[in-house]
Formats: structure tokens, sequence, C-alpha cells
């Protein structure tokens, strides 16, 4: 058997070829967190609930109190990082994790920006949006990714699907999520570290 010659082209051909095959589950880990953030922006929060919510964002803060410009970079990455390698990753389990994420971080962004509009008004939210644009497409990227892992269950061949899944799962986050997070993660730590 001949090894083929690495080459960074292919290897984005690829991602991009899987990205496309993802797609509709993409587009699910998407409806699913834009659903939960109307829910989390519009629906009133149990009294039980929002403790919660607010003692983790507090703790969250407590965590990057006094970091750097640097350290609050690595901070947001390796937070970003790490959510959206197990989402995929453990998305084999049934996709079970991704659908759980997708859920959970779309109420908390919906919950996070009424509070903010309550506070500071419709136009604190433009902070949120120059990072969101690289971080959001990452994090869905993550999320459909490890949605569509979980079906290999329901393929034929479950043994080559789950290699198959897998392998092309860990090649799109290294060539596609990975560089967007990084540039993601410079542009919210930067715009935090600054406009504090």
């Amino acid at each position: 058997m001949i090894k083929k010659k690495f080459s960074f082209r292919r290897e984005y051909k690829l991602s991009f070829d899987y990205i496309k095959e993802c797609k509709n589950f993409i587009y699910l880990a998407f409806g699913i967190f834009f659903f939960f953030s109307l829910v989390g922006l519009f629906l009133p929060v149990p009294e039980s609930l929002q403790t919660k919510i607010l003692e983790m964002i507090y703790e969250l803060i407590q965590k990057t109190e006094g970091l750097g410009w640097g350290g609050l970079i690595e901070f947001i990455f390796l937070n970003n990082l790490q959510s959206s390698f197990f989402s995929m990753v453990f998305g084999g389990i049934l996709g079970l994790l991704p659908v759980f994420s997708s859920i959970f971080n779309g109420y908390l962004l919906g919950f996070v920006a009424k509070i903010t509009l309550q506070g500071e008004g419709i136009f604190s939210l433009w902070k949120i949006l120059p990072h969101g644009i690289f971080e959001l497409p990452a994090i869905f990227i993550s999320f459909g990714v490890g949605i569509k892992f979980g079906t290999f269950i329901f393929q034929k061949n479950k043994s080559k699907s789950f290699q198959d899944y897998f392998w092309n799962s860990l090649r799109v986050f290294f060539f596609v999520i990975f560089p967007l997070l990084v540039i993601a993660a410079i542009i919210e730590g930067t715009l935090i570290f600054f406009g504090n």
C-alpha cells in the first residue's frame, strides 16, 4: 500500500467535504441552540435555576480576575476548546452530549443577553458579536459533527462507520474548529481586557 504524502490542501478539502456531509446535523445543532436562546431570553427563569446560573457566571468571573491579556485569551481558548472537543468526541454516545450542550449553551446565552439588556441596554450586545462571528460557527460545527458521530450506531457496518466518523471528526477539529477558536479567543480576550 502506497502512503499518500501529507498535504494541507487535501486535509482542508476533506475537512470541508465532511462538514458538508454533516450540514443537516449542524443546522439541527443551530436550531436547538437558537430555540433555547429564545427560551432563556423571553421566558421567566425559575429562581433556583437563576441562582445556579448566576453562581456559575460569578465563578467564571473569579477565575478570570487578575488575568493579563495573554492569560485571558488562553483561558477563553482552552474553555471553548474543551467544550467543542468533548461535545464532538462524546457525540459518539448517540449524539447526546452535543444536543445537551446546544440546549445548555443556547439557554445560557439567552439568559445572559436578558440580564445584559436589562442592565445596560441593547447596545451592550455589540460586545459579543465580533468574537461570535468565529466562535459560534466553530461551536455549531463541533456540535453538528458530534451529533453525526452518534449516528454510526444506525449504520449497517457500525465498526467502519465509527472509525470513519471518528477520524473525519478529528480532522475537522484540528483543521477548522481549532483555528476558528484561536481567532475567537484573541478577539474576545482583547475586547474584554481593553474594554474594562
